[in-house]
């Protein structure tokens, strides 16, 4: 990942929820994730653009399954971190946790 190439809180949550899922990691399954966890309402849409900004910035890869074992099932496309996907989750979470050093004082002082 180029040093300026930041990643968005999105795409953050996408990765997160790709490493969280492992093997499982395919579009409904990062979608329910990410309501269940995040609560965040996302469509499959946007994590499809999503997953594959964070691909062709080398972070993540994909591959298709075999089809679902049910008569007419169908192949998934299920994704998995790269090493640069892994780096990039690290340094984002060392930046929040620096940013948020020191701030819990001044963000409850700011509530009353």
């Amino acid at each position: 990942m180029a040093k300026r190439d930041y990643l968005s809180d999105f795409e953050q949550l996408v990765l997160l929820s790709v490493l969280r899922l492992g093997q499982g990691a395919h579009g409904a399954a990062i979608r329910r994730d990410l309501e269940e966890t995040a609560h965040r309402s996302v469509s499959v849409a946007s994590i499809y653009v999503a997953l594959s900004r964070l691909e062709q910035k080398g972070l993540a890869r994909s591959w298709m399954s075999d089809p679902m074992p049910v008569r007419g099932g169908k192949a998934r496309k299920h994704y998995e971190l790269e090493a640069d996907g892994i780096r990039a989750l690290r340094e984002g979470k060392e930046m929040l946790e620096r940013m948020w050093a020191g701030v819990g004082r001044a963000l409850d002082a700011a509530e009353t």
